[in-house]
């Protein structure tokens, strides 16, 4: 029981990541239609940025994470607007094709900047352990898990309570009608990249933490996991992205520890198939009916 409740802390650490992921994912999705492939790696923007500025501006951890997702919300504009706003009236495939483009760009760029080698990043909090009947729970688990709620609440408020947030709404069910009642389209769709991105910036930072390790590369497979659990909880939904990272946190914790460390990826893909097959629009998603 000591075992089933440790890998339960351990996996909802790891979720936490994968859910903020999975919420920057789900957003930019929802308003522009477009799998942003470059996600995972606007994280791994956020983890060196945290890197630099707590190794040489001596930031601390809140200054640290605050400014990363600062500076990611504004790459991820960036991008928006250079990348996928020319192309927003083409194929899907060409939009699909960019995002891929843009995410080698970043991986490549970060590698012929900073080198690829793998680096440690700075234990800004100390490590403490607190032993609760046998289970025991770092500072820094705690922190990923009370800064992924605290950013989670933060954006269902902005989404649900604010004019922004009924602007999005509204430009995720239809562009031309939300353009006729007077919404900047262009306007709507940046914020939505800037809220993702800022999300991911702040995921980049919490797993440097949690794993005191980045590399340039880093961002690649979590991304896609973030997109697996976007799909798992149901595109459209904040509690289904939220839910399906956590998920998918627990997965891949329990199967470490099972003994079958090396198939931890694979079991987050078989889960992907199975819920395509099963349950397509995801835990939370809604059907939707397409005129044809």
């Amino acid at each position: 029981m000591h075992t089933f409740f440790q890998q339960l802390i351990n996996g909802l650490s790891l979720g936490s990541i994968y859910a903020l992921l999975a919420l920057g994912y789900m957003i930019v999705y929802g308003i522009s239609k477009l799998l942003n492939f470059a996600h995972g790696d606007v994280y791994m923007l956020g983890a060196y940025w945290g890197y630099y500025t707590i190794n040489y501006l001596h930031f601390g951890f809140i200054t640290a994470l605050i400014t990363a997702m600062i500076v990611c919300g504004l790459a991820g504009v960036i991008i928006e607007a250079v990348a996928y706003r020319p192309l927003r009236n083409a194929p899907r495939v060409a939009a699909l094709i960019t995002a891929i483009g843009v995410s080698y760009f970043l991986e490549n760029g970060m590698s012929y900047l900073c080198s690829s080698d793998t680096r440690n990043f700075p234990q800004v909090i100390k490590r403490k352990t607190f032993d609760l009947g046998g289970v025991t729970i770092s500072n820094i688990q705690l922190i990923i898990l009370v800064t992924t709620l605290i950013l989670m609440l933060g954006l269902m408020y902005i989404i649900n309570y604010t004019k922004t947030g009924r602007a999005m709404r509204s430009v995720s069910t239809d562009y031309d009608a939300a353009s006729l009642m007077g919404i900047n389209i262009n306007h709507t769709v940046s914020i939505t990249f800037a809220l993702g991105s800022a999300l991911a910036g702040a995921a980049g930072v919490l797993i440097g933490l949690y794993y005191n390790s980045i590399d340039p590369l880093m961002g690649m497979t979590p991304g896609i996991k973030a997109f697996v659990a976007a799909v798992l909880g149901g595109i459209g939904s904040i509690p289904g992205a939220a839910v399906g990272g956590f998920l998918i946190g627990l997965l891949e914790t329990a199967v470490q520890a099972m003994g079958f460390s090396a198939f931890r990826d694979a079991a987050v893909y078989i889960v992907l198939i199975i819920i395509l097959l099963v349950l397509p629009g995801g835990l939370f998603g809604k059907k939707q009916v397409e005129k044809v």
